[in-house]
């Protein structure tokens, strides 16, 4: 196994952050000293050899880490094994493991982040923050926009904040069969939380077929974390990015088709998730879990969930298809 990066985190002038149990921050401002450290990370080790790291904050200067071979998911990855990172902070320091029990040294100051081994440089890495490519994507000449910040108008049950996103639940008067949808969302940071209960919200296309939204950052990328298809198939890459900054997903849609009252062709999925492929023309055998509707020949509606989480959206809007 190749080592990417399991270090002795030095951090200067850190100190523990407490939030509420499940707690949620919408503003770095307010997310405090772990969200700094959090983050993606893109650089070379002494071999020149491009590596990428997640870390992932879990509250009370705590985190865990995930190394990649190539550079980050998307951006040089070459599909091999990931590095779990173990992490331990006895308050001066923070202990990163590997594995393999290599224990590397590590100073992080202006998104820098410098490791030793042994004394010895290994690799130096900057924090990157990524945008989607198709972020801000300006809806094209016939499109339905269902929501540009105005109003929510378009939606049954929807709310807009006072900094004009859209507040879920939300489902769309407007009913569609196939069609093309650009979404954007926002997820909280919840560092305490686990699993389901860290910024869950979901993108049901027609009411039926669920694309989990879900800070999943530096997660394994199942079926029920961001971007995969809930109960049937996880993502093929894992494009979540941190918590805090907009994604995008542009999603292809292709209705099922009936015949005398019976399915003769299932539903098909083309899901990019900030701009990169995570599920390529997908069968969807059966409606997902707790889908609004059941699966019928009518059109149905976009069902934005709301599962107890301050998730925002904004720029919705849907080109039908034949």
């Amino acid at each position: 196994m190749k080592k990417i990066l399991f270090l002795t985190l030095v951090v200067s002038s850190i100190s523990s952050f407490s939030a509420g149990k499940g707690g949620a921050f919408l503003s770095a401002k307010e997310a405090g000293p772990d969200f700094v450290i959090q983050g993606e990370y893109s650089g070379a080790n002494v071999e020149e050899e491009k590596v990428g790291l997640n870390i992932i904050a879990l509250g009370d200067g705590k985190f865990q880490g995930v190394g990649f071979m190539g550079g980050l998911p998307g951006d040089g990855w070459d599909l091999g094994e990931k590095l779990p990172f173990t992490i331990k902070n006895d308050g001066e320091k923070m202990v990163f493991t590997d594995p393999d029990t290599n224990e590397y040294t590590v100073k992080i100051k202006d998104g820098k982040l410098i490791a030793w081994l042994d004394g010895n440089k290994f690799a130096e890495l900057k924090k990157v923050v990524r945008k989607s490519p198709t972020l801000g994507a300006e809806p094209p000449e016939g499109a339905v926009v269902l929501f540009d910040g105005t109003s929510v108008d378009k939606f049954k049950n929807a709310k807009l904040s006072e900094d004009k996103l859209l507040i879920p639940r939300a489902d769309s008067i407007q009913r569609f069969g196939s069609h093309k949808l650009h979404i954007e969302f926002f997820l909280p940071f919840k560092p305490k939380a686990r699993g389901q209960g860290r910024g869950n919200s979901g993108c049901y296309l027609q009411g039926r077929y669920e694309v989990q939204v879900l800070d999943s950052f530096g997660l394994e990328g199942r079926n029920n974390e961001c971007g995969g298809i809930y109960s049937i198939k996880p993502p093929d890459l894992n494009m979540c990015y941190p918590p805090l900054c907009w994604q995008t997903y542009d999603i292809e849609f292709t209705a099922a088709k009936f015949k005398d009252g019976k399915k003769v062709k299932d539903a098909r999925m083309t899901v990019l998730h900030n701009g990169v492929k995570i599920h390529d023309n997908v069968k969807l055998p059966k409606r997902t879990t707790a889908s609004p509707l059941p699966e019928g020949p009518e059109p149905g509606f976009l069902h934005l969930q709301d599962h107890g989480n301050p998730v925002r959206y904004r720029n919705i809007w849907v080109v039908e298809t034949k």
